[in-house]
């Protein structure tokens, strides 16, 4: 009889103890992140005189992009993430005051259709971002490079049903991590099938107001047409232009990428620059390595941003680069 009542108990409490692990959290670490470099040369101009077009890509001979790594914390509804780069492109993105980090936030899922978000995350506007592994394109439209790149604040993200989103989000001034002005935005997304109507505002300490379109659709089973459009305004002077990004898949290991773009300044004057960059890049993968081979032209109009082989002003550059990119 004892005997019988020990296995009882034992079978109760593991009863128990079965039922309190499967109510209990799941928690879960998990990471990933990239390495990349490139090397780069101008086709009609010298190499000795820095000039690039847009921003990241932008140096000449061999040299890095970055290193990034993402670590991720999920218990239950709630989780962490920490997105650190390293390296020039980094650099570039995340600025002096918030060296190495470039995400770094707390989330709730509220609900399996509410989720908030509280820290530092990569802007929501924009076809491209930091990470080279996010591109098609290795260097980055004017688009990109003048619009924001992360907010610090809170956001609420909405699924609305199986096709339709919301986001709204209260931060600081796009790209701010010290708030010494008591200046704040605000920023919307509407999504729908993929494509998302995105808006800006701030007071015109930074960008003031932004209106981005981003989306894409499949052609066909083998080719992708990504779609982007911004119009930027702070007390009547920013910018505007569009960029379409077809993409074509030829084998499972190759496909080609085309980003056509027309950026231009607005404002008083007549004199405003306009720009159209063609940007031709190939993408061959090698298990996690990705090597990309990269042939772009750029025109400005009204202006000389460029100088020739003779070390004359040019409104005009056509460069080369490779860039090889590793995830894990």
């Amino acid at each position: 009889m004892k005997k019988i009542t020990l296995i009882f108990v034992l079978l109760v409490a593991s009863i128990g103890f079965a039922q309190d692990a499967e109510e209990a959290p799941k928690k879960k670490f998990s990471y990933e992140g990239s390495v990349d470099a490139y090397y780069r040369t101008n086709l009609t101009a010298t190499d000795t005189i820095a000039q690039s077009p847009a921003s990241f890509a932008n140096q000449t001979g061999f040299a890095l992009g970055m290193a990034n790594f993402i670590g991720s914390y999920e218990s239950g509804k709630v989780g962490a993430v920490a997105d650190l780069v390293f390296g020039p492109r980094g650099d570039q993105a995340v600025g002096s005051d918030v060296l190495y980090v470039n995400q770094l936030y707390a989330y709730w899922n509220v609900s399996e259709k509410t989720t908030l978000t509280f820290g530092r995350f990569n802007t929501f506007l924009g076809y491209e971002v930091i990470s080279p592994v996010g591109n098609f394109n290795y260097s980055t439209s004017y688009l990109f490079a003048s619009g924001p790149f992360s907010h610090v604040g809170l956001k609420a993200d909405f699924a609305l049903s199986e096709d339709f989103s919301l986001m709204v989000s209260a931060m600081n001034a796009t790209d701010t991590n010290n708030n010494t002005t008591g200046d704040y935005a605000f920023g919307a997304q509407l999504g729908y099938s993929d494509q998302y109507l995105n808006v800006y505002y701030d007071s015109g300490v930074v960008l003031g107001l932004e209106i981005d379109f981003t989306g894409g659709f499949d052609v066909s089973d083998d080719m992708f047409l990504g779609i982007n459009a911004a119009y930027q305004d702070n007390d009547g002077a920013g910018f505007y232009g569009a960029a379409l990004y077809p993409q074509y898949t030829l084998s499972d290991d190759f496909s080609l990428g085309l980003r056509g773009e027309y950026f231009a300044m607005h404002g008083e004057g007549d004199d405003l620059p306009s720009v159209f960059d063609v940007t031709l890049t190939g993408s061959y993968t090698v298990d996690d390595l990705t090597i990309k081979p990269e042939v772009r032209f750029d025109s400005w109009s009204d202006n000389t941003p460029f100088y020739d082989n003779d070390g004359l002003p040019t409104e005009s550059l056509a460069s080369f680069l490779v860039a090889a990119i590793y995830k894990f």
